[in-house]
């Protein structure tokens, strides 16, 4: 695209959101860095784009004093293409987001946890400041050359258009209940909206995709009730991430540093690789000299069977650690292998 302002250069198209184009560019000031450029669409007559432009550059703005190591820096905002565009210099992460962790597969543990801690220590840093993200999910969460993450893609949702933006956009599944129900966004909707994005990021694409649209049963309440949870995953972290998604906001934590404390408390251990596919989930961790592994068959919707067996690194025998008697059905292998990890 070339030269906009000031010396900063506009190279190739690295994103392609709702609400704009990403690109990377270069700034005389700060070096390899991202411009997300706002433009004017069809349907913005005069006094529409004045106003959404009016607040996108005062939003920018005020983001550009949010200093924090998990925020994502913005360094500049200026008008472009003769005010018909909004033009947004900020922090160039070249970790990408965690929309390609969540299509990959269930994250373990311990990343889970790093995460959910550096975003709420960004996320505190914005409420402190009076300001919402409104738009927690995977895509907007960035990792940078050392690998922490930061919350990005912030201030350009407002309440005006959250239910629209969530519908077109893909972000429905984290609205929260009571927005849903015209009560507006408060720092405890951003609560919600990362606890649905910690139970994506721990189950991943395949097992998430396979249950209901959130969209179709949060409005209607008792979302948590309906959740499918991979049975690796501990209670604690079930219910802290159920706490979060609760449809009251009074029953969820109060704030970004009492979610916090809520994750400082969780387990990390034991830390299962595991692997989703339609046919089968797999499990497995080095534990010592062996690989302990465990193979759930889906091999249909009522026909399941699962077993668990370590194997030397080396040389020697593998060992039966558990196994379904035969073909059982869902709720039972379920529940099967619930009890085995919970053991």
């Amino acid at each position: 695209m070339g030269e906009y302002v000031s010396g900063l250069q506009i190279d190739d198209r690295i994103g392609n959101g709702h609400f704009g184009q990403v690109f990377k560019g270069t700034d005389p000031a700060h070096g390899n860095v991202a411009v997300k450029v706002l433009s004017r669409e069809a349907h913005h007559d005069d006094a529409a784009w004045e106003k959404y432009k009016g607040g996108s550059l005062n939003e920018a703005q005020h983001l550009s004093k949010a200093t924090h190591r998990n925020v994502v820096q913005v360094h500049h905002v200026v008008e472009g293409d003769g005010g018909n565009s909004v033009v947004i210099c900020m922090e160039f992460c070249p970790g990408g987001s965690l929309q390609a962790k969540f299509e990959e597969g269930p994250m373990t543990l311990p990343a889970a946890k790093k995460v959910a801690t550096e975003v709420l220590l960004g996320l505190g840093a914005l409420h402190a400041r009076e300001m919402l993200h409104r738009d927690i999910k995977p895509a907007n969460i960035l990792l940078d050359s050392k690998g922490v993450a930061k919350l990005g893609d912030f201030g350009l949702v407002t309440d005006e258009l959250i239910l629209g933006y969530g519908s077109q956009a893909g972000y429905s599944d984290h609205i929260a209940y009571e927005v849903w129900h015209g009560n507006g966004t408060s720092p405890k909707t951003d609560i919600w909206a990362l606890g649905m994005t910690l139970f994506r990021l721990l189950h991943g694409k395949v097992w998430y995709e396979e249950a209901p649209d959130p969209r179709h049963i949060i409005p209607g309440g008792g979302f948590v009730d309906t959740l499918r949870w991979l049975p690796h995953i501990p209670k604690a972290w079930r219910t802290v991430i159920r706490k979060m998604l609760n449809d009251n906001p009074a029953g969820r934590h109060q704030s970004a540093g009492q979610a916090l404390t809520g994750i400082a408390a969780l387990p990390i251990d034991p830390v299962w690789t595991t692997t989703v596919e339609p046919e089968f989930v797999l499990w497995q961790q080095v534990k010592g000299q062996r690989r302990l592994q465990v193979e759930w068959e889906r091999i249909s919707q009522r026909k399941h069977r699962w077993r668990a067996w370590s194997e030397p690194l080396g040389a020697g025998r593998s060992r039966s650690l558990g196994a379904s008697d035969g073909i059982v059905g869902q709720t039972q292998a379920m529940a099967e292998l619930r009890a085995f990890f919970e053991a």
